[in-house]
């Protein structure tokens, strides 16, 4: 098992990629062949089952680009089941405290380090290469903690000090609204959580990550110092450019009379 995600993170390198929404085997084997290094399949709030989650990982097979997935909640039993499916890492979110960050990575590694229970599942050929994946998953697994509190933010440095978390991640909604000052990036409240977060991030060498909503805001956030970069989404691509061919025909249509 080798994590292409973990070994960016580790040597300092960026990792972008892009969330999947749409529960759909298709839309993730498309995603997975635009250059992106990872995909996270959202199953907090996208419609993703369990059986259709484990289809769209199988779609990313072969793919040089890491499947992984976004839990419902800190929780070591829906943990355990996505990972059984074969994500290679984990956003976990509204991870506001250092217990509730030792918490994910416990859930999410298997003893001594953890508690995940052990079994024969899809991610180790149905038990077929158990031994081989127990013992390669706690070194290679990716933990990712999502901040999306205020209480987020202050705790930051007991989160990142966590052993076994790889990165935290910014979902810049959520804590926005947590901060009272809902998609107001360039308020000064958001603005100051944001500096501490890079600045913690730096004093404990974790990699910070983001939710870009562009290309251009994912290359201005690598340029500040994030490191595991997400842009859009599959539903919003599409509504982008289905938006934008829709707006330019309908437009020339009415200039056309």
């Amino acid at each position: 098992m080798k994590n292409r995600v973990k070994e960016l993170l580790k040597s300092g390198q960026p990792a972008v990629g892009s969330w999947i929404s749409l529960p759909s085997p298709a839309s993730a084997e498309h995603m997975a062949g635009m250059g992106f290094d990872w995909l996270v399949i959202d199953t907090e709030h996208g419609a993703t089952d369990y059986e259709t989650l484990e289809d769209m990982i199988r779609a990313l097979k072969g793919a040089d680009c890491a499947p992984m997935a976004r839990v419902p909640w800190n929780d070591p039993v829906l943990i355990k089941r996505v990972l059984d499916r074969g994500a290679s890492g984990l956003v976990i979110p509204m991870i506001s405290t250092g217990e509730e960050a030792r918490a994910a990575v416990a859930a999410c590694k298997y003893p001594p380090e953890g508690i995940r229970g052990i079994a024969g599942t899809r991610t180790s050929r149905y038990g077929m290469d158990l031994m081989d994946y127990y013992h390669d998953w706690n070194k290679q697994g990716v933990v990712v903690c999502q901040i999306e509190t205020e209480e987020g933010v202050k705790n930051i440095r007991d989160i990142m000090s966590t052993p076994g978390v790889d990165a935290i991640f910014v979902g810049p909604n959520d804590l926005s609204a947590g901060l009272g000052v809902f998609r107001q990036f360039d308020h000064p409240k958001f603005k100051e959580a944001m500096e501490r977060i890079i600045k913690a991030g730096r004093e404990t060498g974790v990699p910070t990550g983001y939710h870009a909503g562009s290309a251009d805001e994912a290359l201005a956030k690598i340029e500040q110092g994030f490191q595991f970069v997400a842009v859009a989404s599959d539903a919003r691509f599409m509504a982008a450019a289905a938006s934008g061919a829709a707006s330019k025909i309908l437009g020339g249509l009415k200039r056309n009379g």
